[in-house]
């Protein structure tokens, strides 16, 4: 097998060629003979320099789109330009609404697609509410209405965004897509962002659907990571509705989502959430077709929805409301999937991960940011100690007196750096040039009492705000879930849970429409279906199939059909039911025959024969008579005039068996039980098929 040769592109992806590709690119051409006859099979370009460089120019135009357009990355839960977003704003932060033209105008300085997909970005962010915070028109989530224009719309980061998202201190910058500006690599978010927010994404040979969670119910799940004690999450809608997670196993699967929905007004029902996935634009334009289809008895809708999903529903007259949401459920938005399948960016490639591997993944990392927030405080606080002993040592030793004589600039730094010699051990680190231009820098006012007296003190609290620091970096794990515990109890009052999580039964629509239709057959003039007056066939729904039988041998299977002519020679109709055995007895030419069979399968609307050409169908029956008498009509030298036979002596076969003959005589009565014609003190003898 070929070497191969790895090249990392600004750590972001790893492409792998072949050693013998590699070497030809550089101008060392590897004849392979073995390589180039596999290549020129499987693909007759595919050896060449220009085959070469189309598949170089995909596998980076691939590359691009999963790692820096369309799927999230697992570190702090964001797709590149929601990333670019976030600086930005923190960029141009103050406390105060910013227009989100503007917005999107400084993050088009990082992002290089334009300020259609930046605009979208931020509402959508917005609209999820964690980390972007609103004002005016962002559109409606309930109704699916867009948000006005980006100018007429004003933005800021939230509480939660500013103080839990970003650090400076701990972000690697690069350079911009244009090179004049410098754009996080990651955010060192402390939030599982990932879950909270959710993501959807194609890019090039794979997808993304991650569904939001509760931002409470993770953190709890970290505790509880951090505690080695087990833990449950599960999705949670800002459109809110009821859920059913069987179907879902660590994240990835299906949930079925409800529409909430009540009869506390008598004759009508009022749809007050909505479930994942739908508008309430899209779930009454599901409602109106289903009432244009005889589907919901449903006289009239009206839509009140403002902040809150308020759509009510009157009822027909005496409609049930129990029958109605079923219906509602089985033939509208008012229930449906939803389904998830979890692909990440871990360390620049795309993995495929389950909800308890990101929260594990996302409180290691967490564990590690508040370390590195910590050493990097434990580091502040010893240079700020160090510089207010340096003060204090200029100020009490008088050592800015040395300066007085000095006469150049060399000699007053000389100086100073005599006069500390003798206390060199109260300092955490050697003197510094720096150090020396921040004590001439000193104002007079400093070297008077009180400021020295204040200098001691801030000494005192910075040293008992290292000693914490110390001792949260000697218990980290205590720390990091006191942090998460914090969070709670400044956030968690914010996000309550939306989507009630329960379990319910899909309903059946085959079974709720089980007597939808009405099918009658006009003898008279030979019409059969739902809008036919005459006798009643049978009740079925829109979903059964209808097998036909005629008296010459015919039978077909259908569609419930709204009026269809099937002459006046109809023999049976019913469900179809290709397992449900028949007893036919029919005449073709001199003979009678009787068979046992099941239809078993048939093509809709194509006509069959049941019994050989030309026949007449004497009885047709549904399941195993346990007799069958005959009456002959009179025949000279006809010594047995009645007889009754067993159909269960002849076996079950398929439809196209042509069954066990029974007799050559004329019938002048047949029938499955004994009717005024048969003569019980006659001899009838029993007869035998052959």
């Amino acid at each position: 097998m070929a070497k191969k040769k790895t090249i990392k592109s600004d750590g972001q992806e790893e492409l792998t060629f072949d050693a013998a590709a590699t070497d030809e690119l550089n101008g060392d051409a590897v004849e392979d003979p073995l390589e180039e006859s596999v290549a020129h099979e499987t693909h007759p370009h595919a050896s060449g320099p220009l085959g070469r460089m189309m598949d170089d120019y995909f596998l980076q135009y691939a590359s691009y789109v999963i790692c820096e357009r369309a799927i999230p990355d697992l570190a702090d839960g964001l797709k590149p330009v929601q990333r670019r977003i976030m600086h930005a704003l923190f960029e141009k932060d103050d406390g105060r609404f910013i227009k989100v033209a503007n917005v999107v105008g400084h993050t088009m300085q990082y992002h290089p697609h334009g300020d259609a997909s930046i605009g979208d970005a931020l509402v959508n962010l917005a609209n999820k509410t964690y980390l972007i915070e609103g004002q005016g028109n962002f559109g409606n989530i309930y109704t699916g209405n867009a948000a006005a224009a980006a100018r007429y719309i004003e933005c800021r980061l939230t509480e939660l965004a500013r103080k839990e998202v970003f650090n400076k201190d701990l972000t690697e910058f690069v350079p911009s897509y244009d090179g004049r500006n410098k754009e996080p690599v990651l955010l060192p978010c402390k939030l599982p962002l990932l879950l909270m927010l959710g993501a959807e994404g194609i890019a090039v040979g794979l997808a993304t659907r991650i569904l939001p969670h509760n931002f409470t119910e993770l953190v709890e799940a970290q505790i509880a990571i951090l505690r080695k004690k087990p833990f449950e999450v599960f999705p949670d809608f800002r459109q809110g509705g009821l859920m059913d997670t069987r179907g879902m196993t660590d994240g990835n699967g299906t949930v079925r989502v409800r529409a909430c929905i009540n009869t506390k007004k008598a004759g009508r029902l009022v749809i007050t959430e909505l479930p994942a996935g739908t508008t309430t634009e899209t779930l009454i334009a599901g409602i109106e077709e289903a009432i244009r289809k005889h589907r919901l008895p449903i006289k009239s809708i009206s839509d009140f929805t403002a902040e809150t999903v308020e759509i009510e529903l009157t009822l027909a007259q005496g409609a049930d409301p129990a029958a109605t949401i079923k219906a509602l459920f089985a033939y509208t938005g008012c229930e449906g999937t939803v389904s998830s399948h979890i692909v990440v960016i871990n360390e620049g490639r795309p993995v495929e991960m389950t909800v308890p591997e990101i929260l594990r993944e996302n409180t290691r990392r967490l564990e590690m940011i508040l370390k590195q927030e910590l050493i990097h405080r434990r580091e502040q606080l010893g240079e700020q100690i160090n510089g207010k002993t340096l003060v204090e040592i200029f100020v009490e030793e008088r050592i800015y007196k040395r300066i007085e004589e000095c006469q150049s600039a060399e000699a007053v730094k000389q100086a100073v750096f005599d006069g500390f010699e003798p206390f060199k051990d109260r300092l955490r680190r050697a003197i510094t040039d720096e150090d020396v231009e921040m004590l001439l820098g000193i104002r007079i006012r400093r070297i008077s009492r009180f400021d020295l007296e204040k200098n001691r003190k801030d000494i005192e609290k910075l040293l008992d705000e290292l000693i914490t620091v110390e001792k949260h970096l000697e218990k980290l794990r205590a720390y990091v879930i006191s942090y998460l515990r914090g969070l709670l109890k400044t956030y968690g009052k914010h996000y309550p849970r939306r989507t009630q999580i329960t379990s319910f039964d899909q309903v059946e629509v085959k079974e709720l429409a089980a007597g939808e239709y009405k099918i009658a057959y006009d003898r008279e003039n030979g019409y059969l279906g739902y809008q036919t007056e005459g006798d009643p066939m049978l009740e079925c729904s829109r979903y059964d199939k209808i097998l036909l039988v005629w008296s010459d041998g015919r039978y077909k299977v259908i569609r419930p059909p709204e009026k269809l002519f099937v002459d006046k020679n109809l023999l049976y109709c019913a469900s179809a039911d290709r397992e449900q055995v028949f007893t036919m007895v029919y005449r073709h030419d001199l003979f009678v025959f009787l068979k046992r069979f099941t239809f078993g399968g048939a093509i809709t609307d194509r006509e069959y024969q049941c019994a050989k050409e030309p026949s007449t169908v004497l009885i047709f029956e549904e399941g195993t008579p346990e007799h069958i008498y005959v009456k002959y009509k009179p025949s000279k030298r006809q010594r047995i005039h009645q007889q009754h036979f067993t159909p269960a002596d002849v076996p079950i076969k398929g439809v196209k068996a042509m069954g066990n003959h029974m007799t050559g005589k004329a019938i002048a009565r047949i029938d499955t039980g004994k009717g005024r014609w048969w003569k019980e003190d006659e001899d009838s003898p029993r007869g035998r098929f052959s």
